[in-house]
C-alpha cells in the first residue's frame, strides 16, 4: 500500500513522525510505502537545517524517493522560505524539501498516487 501523510495537528512532526514513523522507515518495517509527507504550521520547524530528526528524514526521503513538502504560507510565516505564497523557495531547511500548496502536492504525487492520505 502507498500512503501520503499530511501533518496538521500540533507536534505531529516531532512525535508522530520523528518518534514513531521515522524509526520504522529507517528499520524498514513501517509496513507501507510512504510517498510523501506534507508539513503544516509549526510542524515545518522539524525541517530546519541541523534538526536531528529533520536530517534523518531528509536522508531516508532521498533513499526512498519520498516527497517532503511544506505549506508555502506556513514556511513563509516561519522564515523557512523566501518569496511569496504561490512562488516560494525553501530556505534554511534540510536537503530535498519542497514548498508549495495543495495543487503542488497533487501535481507531485500524481505520477504515482497514494492509495490513502492520512492526516496526523
Amino acid at each position: 500500500m502507498k500512503v501520503a501523510y499530511v501533518l496538521n495537528t500540533p507536534n505531529a512532526a516531532n512525535y508522530k513522525v520523528g518518534d514513531m514513523i521515522l524509526p520504522q522507515l529507517e528499520a524498514g518495517n513501517h509496513g507501507v510505502d510512504v510517498l510523501g509527507i506534507f508539513f503544516f504550521d509549526d510542524n515545518a520547524f522539524m525541517l530546519r537545517k541541523g534538526d536531528p530528526k529533520g536530517e534523518r528524514l531528509s536522508k531516508i526521503a532521498k533513499e526512498k524517493g519520498m516527497l517532503i513538502m511544506m505549506c508555502d504560507q506556513c514556511a513563509l510565516q516561519r522564515g523557512l522560505a523566501t518569496g511569496e505564497a504561490g512562488n516560494a523557495t525553501p530556505s534554511g531547511v534540510v536537503d530535498g524539501v519542497a514548498v508549495g500548496c495543495f495543487p503542488d502536492l497533487y501535481a507531485a504525487l500524481a505520477p504515482n498516487p497514494p492509495d490513502q492520505v492520512i492526516s496526523l
